[in-house]
């Protein structure tokens, strides 16, 4: 997602990996963003990166699946951690405010070009390579519990709390895709919007 994309420029992101290695991911993942998992192939993430097509079986001996998978992986790692920081450091509301404002302005930096990576693969079929489906829904996971964990500690039932974690995340990224379709942020600013009300009702 978005912070897969900034957080990935910095140096200090990840552990010191292959130079090409790490273009490839992040080529991969820029792709997914904008032009889905189908149309990610290895020759258009080597086109955008420059990276050596020698490298490709060296670095992702599975070939495009590896590529892809590893690259909703590491999205998703970074998402993830973003995500903890924010429900760590926030009240709800708050957390909700912070985590749109980050798309608010992918979407807009990016012409509404860009979506997310993960969501990209999960709306997708992949029966050749069910590993993409398996990563997706290990960051979704991953995300749910975080939120979940926020409710709770702010006085939800576990079960209440569960549900309006799933509503958050479904309900953020059906609006990132409505944004990018009709080229505006109003479905994100509406969502945003119920979703305030529904956790300022259920937290009162």
């Amino acid at each position: 997602m978005a912070a897969a994309r900034r957080t990935g420029s910095e140096p200090s992101a990840r552990p010191r990996t292959s130079n090409a290695r790490r273009r490839m991911t992040d080529g991969a993942i820029e792709s997914l963003r904008i032009h889905g998992a189908s149309a990610t192939s290895v020759d258009r993430v080597l086109a955008a990166t420059g990276a050596p097509r020698g490298s490709v079986y060296h670095h992702f001996p599975g070939g495009r699946t590896q590529l892809i998978t590893d690259a909703v992986t590491a999205a998703g790692v970074l998402m993830s951690e973003f995500i903890e920081s924010t429900t760590r450091d926030n009240d709800p509301i708050a957390a909700l405010d912070e985590f749109v404002g980050l798309w608010r302005h992918t979407l807009l930096d990016s012409d509404f070009r860009a979506g997310c990576p993960i969501f990209a693969v999960a709306v997708e079929t992949n029966d050749d390579a069910p590993e993409f489906a398996r990563a997706a829904a290990t960051v979704f996971t991953r995300w749910h519990r975080a939120l979940t964990e926020l409710l709770v500690r702010h006085g939800l039932a576990a079960d209440h709390a569960g549900r309006l974690a799933t509503l958050t995340v479904a309900a953020v990224e059906g609006a990132i895709a409505l944004c990018r379709v009709e080229r505006s942020t109003a479905p994100l600013e509406d969502t945003v919007c119920e979703l305030q009300d529904h956790l300022a009702a259920a937290l009162c």
